[in-house]
């Protein structure tokens, strides 16, 4: 579908509103933007990236190495949007970007090819991803990590590599869809009818959150449809240039996920909500999905919304802890949802919720981010790690995964004594303790 895309085709690439020429350049969105406030240069800023954007569009400016240096070197927290009075779809324009970049001549690179198998064929295939997730977690619980971590072997290749391999999220004893199975029935009567996305990281890495998540939906008079046929949303894809990929897994999983009955769809990662909600748009102009996608995309909810949303099982117990409160990017400026989660947290008896400062400043995951760049990546986890620090929270509570592996990192190498968690671990613990009581 784009295998060679170039500068000419980037204007056919971006959104149908001309969001071009919607920035007024006001700067607004300066402050709100951590590349800019790391290195105070227009280039770094919302409004810099958008005039080179431009620029290269118009073919005023080649696509040379400082250009490709800014699409990457932006995180994609969209912090810009939430502040922008003119509703620039900023996001939009920069994954344009990413997509021109990553299937033209510029993208020609070793690092690009490395990012290309790892979520084209790894990342996107099921199959692939388990087998990878299993000789990592071979690695992880067979001390050949620690092993190979003390004899500074890494520090041959990169003085990074070490500390980007301690990132790498470990992995699951067993997958949630070995555990979670396709038609889940509640406790009690059904009256909610709702699909779950088990997702790919998610299901490797991440299969408590998974499991916690259905056992409050069950908790809650959800019937819970996981399709064993499901697969990746797209959503990493999609932000790092691997569009054609994106639209090809999210068109799956749209015929998946149409063929049953289900009132909502809830998601506990707020990068996968984001983008499925985004499938409307990616298919707006196929006369076969365009309905499709359009009821898909609105029947999308993330599990703080909807339990909050409905009449909650109060056979819940008592959780008597400070907690605080981060925002993922992709929830708070990409969904706009911010009441949800801390209403949810609102009905956790005992809970004393402490306000985080910059709690909607990124933390520096980003996808990828912490990866390809990881010293900047730092620099913002410092940052937040500081603000968590000052609140004396024993623990933090974040809906998405990638923040989560951040922070569990940031609290290991700032030495912040604190507990990272999902909303729905956390909801699941007090359900467990009006068990135990």
């Amino acid at each position: 579908m784009m295998n060679s895309i170039d500068k000419n085709n980037l204007l056919a690439i971006l959104p149908n509103d001309d969001v071009l020429s919607q920035c007024m350049h006001c700067g607004m969105c300066l402050a709100t933007c951590p590349t800019y406030e790391l290195t105070m240069q227009e280039k770094s800023s919302p409004r810099g990236r958008i005039r080179l954007i431009k620029s290269v569009a118009r073919g005023e400016l080649e696509i040379t190495p400082a250009f490709v240096k800014e699409m990457s070197y932006c995180l994609d927290c969209q912090a810009c949007e939430t502040a922008c009075p003119a509703s620039v779809k900023y996001g939009s324009m920069v994954e344009a970007a990413r997509v021109m970049i990553s299937n033209g001549k510029s993208g020609r690179t070793v690092g690009n090819y490395v990012k290309k198998f790892g979520m084209n064929f790894i990342i996107a295939e099921k199959i692939f991803l388990k087998i990878t997730a299993n000789i990592l977690k071979f690695y992880q619980r067979s001390g050949m990590q620690k092993l190979i971590h003390k004899s500074k072997v890494m520090n041959l290749f990169s003085k990074n590599l070490s500390e980007i391999d301690k990132l790498s999220p470990r992995i699951s004893d067993v997958f949630s869809d070995k555990i979670i199975k396709e038609i889940n029935m509640p406790y009690g009567e059904v009256k909610h009818n709702v699909l779950f996305l088990s997702g790919c990281i998610m299901n490797v890495a991440f299969s408590e959150i998974n499991q916690d998540t259905l056992e409050i939906l069950l908790q809650n008079n959800c019937k819970v449809i996981c399709p064993k046929a499901q697969g990746c949303c797209g959503s990493l894809h999609a932000h790092y240039g691997e569009l054609p990929k994106a639209v090809e897994l999210a068109k799956h999983n749209l015929e998946i996920f149409s063929k049953y009955d289900f009132d909502f769809l809830v998601s506990n990662s707020a990068g996968c909500g984001a983008f499925m909600k985004e499938y409307v748009h990616l298919f707006e102009n196929d006369p076969k999905l365009a309905e499709k996608a359009k009821i898909f995309s609105s029947k999308i909810l993330d599990i703080t919304q909807f339990i909050t949303s409905i009449e909650l099982n109060k056979n819940i117990g008592t959780i008597d802890v400070p907690v605080t409160y981060h925002d993922a990017c992709h929830l708070c400026h990409t969904q706009k949802i911010t009441k949800a989660p801390r209403d949810f947290l609102k009905l956790i008896p005992g809970l004393s919720i402490i306000p985080l400062e910059e709690s909607m400043w990124c933390c520096g995951s980003a996808g990828i981010y912490n990866v390809v760049e990881y010293e900047d990546s730092m620099k913002i986890l410092e940052r937040k790690m500081k603000n968590i620090s000052s609140t004396k929270a024993k623990i933090v509570v974040t809906g998405n995964p990638g923040c989560i592996g951040q922070i569990k990192y940031g609290a290991e190498k700032f030495n912040v004594d604190i507990e990272v968690i999902h909303p729905a671990t956390l909801m699941n613990r007090a359900y467990k303790n009006y068990k135990s009581s």
